[in-house]
């Protein structure tokens, strides 16, 4: 006896769904293929929250229903290998040329040297300078406090 297929719903990002008829003994790259040929790699299955990373997981691995809703996400280009680290970029390129990961060092830099030019040379700065620059080094320790707690 041939084996009962299902209907899958494939919703993609801009609220568009597909229709899949599919095997419970199919997949996940099996369904990628057949639904998606040529852009297996670029395609990223999403169900009930989890990223489907297996391609050999079978869809009866997944429990399922009819009418199941599988989220889709396809990337404009393939996936590389993932970094190493929070900040490592597979392209050496991009690494190079990262200067976000240098602001928070440039910007205490920038401070200390304010701070210094305001104990050495008194007289050029004025109550409102030294009181804006006092607020600014609060409004920078408090910012980088917030984002560098994690």
């Amino acid at each position: 006896p041939a084996e009962p297929t299902m209907v899958l719903r494939l919703k993609f990002l801009n609220d568009t769904e597909r229709l899949a008829r599919v095997r419970p003994s199919d997949t996940v790259g099996a369904l990628k293929r057949a639904h998606f040929p040529g852009q297996e790699q670029q395609v990223r299955l999403i169900y009930q929250g989890q990223l489907l990373r297996d391609d050999s997981q079978s869809l009866a691995a997944l429990h399922l229903a009819p009418n199941s809703v599988l989220h889709c996400h396809i990337s404009p280009h393939s996936p590389g290998p993932t970094p190493a680290g929070p900040h490592a970029s597979a392209d050496p390129v991009h690494a190079a040329l990262n200067v976000g990961s240098l602001m928070l060092p440039l910007f205490v830099l920038l401070l200390a040297v304010l701070w210094y030019f305001q104990l050495q040379y008194r007289h050029v700065f004025t109550a409102t300078a030294t009181t804006f620059l006092a607020g600014l080094t609060l409004l920078f320790s408090f910012m980088a406090f917030t984002m560098y707690r994690r």
